[in-house]
């Protein structure tokens, strides 16, 4: 059974990136669509993202042997987990009570033109009040939640070629 999911690397790396282009579809389907805005942390999700998926386009591009299959996969698992630490981030504002929440801070926008990149990232990382709304869900999870299962499934794929290269030779 295990056999048949064992293609080529690249083809892995490959449709991990579309799920990462997918992923940034919805986003941009749910921001330009149905105008719900993103916050600061739904931003850096975001970034995580699309670096999670230009480092599986890369992978996929370069078709590299074993010790570059390794070093992609790594660095694959590392952007996809940062994420994940974002989203859980987000989930854990979003659960926290009402009298807990931080402070709405000024839109990102302003932030980026008033203030030093370092402080812009601090405020990205660190989420705000805006954060805390929950504007979306399905099967009653929120979409940090749905953004915290993907990041998880996308560390996953990229480990697993590590696996997945080894097992090339019997094919």
């Amino acid at each position: 059974m295990l056999k048949l999911l064992r293609f080529n690397s690249r083809i892995w790396f490959f449709l991990g990136f579309l799920g990462c282009v997918f992923l940034l579809s919805m986003g941009a389907y749910f921001q330009f669509v149905q105008g719900l805005d993103p916050c600061p942390l739904c931003i850096s999700q975001r970034i995580a993202i699309l670096l999670t998926g230009l480092v599986f386009l890369s992978a996929a591009l370069h078709n590299p042997g074993q010790t570059g299959v390794t070093a992609y996969a790594i660095s694959g698992a590392v952007t996809a987990l940062c994420g994940a630490a974002i989203s859980t981030r987000h989930v854990w504002i979003q659960h926290l009570p009402a009298d807990k929440v931080p402070e709405c801070g000024p839109g990102l926008e302003y932030v980026l033109q008033n203030f030093p990149l370092f402080e812009t990232v601090k405020l990205m990382l660190s989420g705000t009040g805006d954060c805390a709304k929950v504007d979306w869900t399905l099967l009653g999870f929120s979409m940090p939640e749905w953004t915290l299962l993907a990041f998880v499934m996308l560390a996953t794929l990229s480990l697993l070629q590590i696996w997945n290269y080894k097992g090339s030779d019997d094919r």
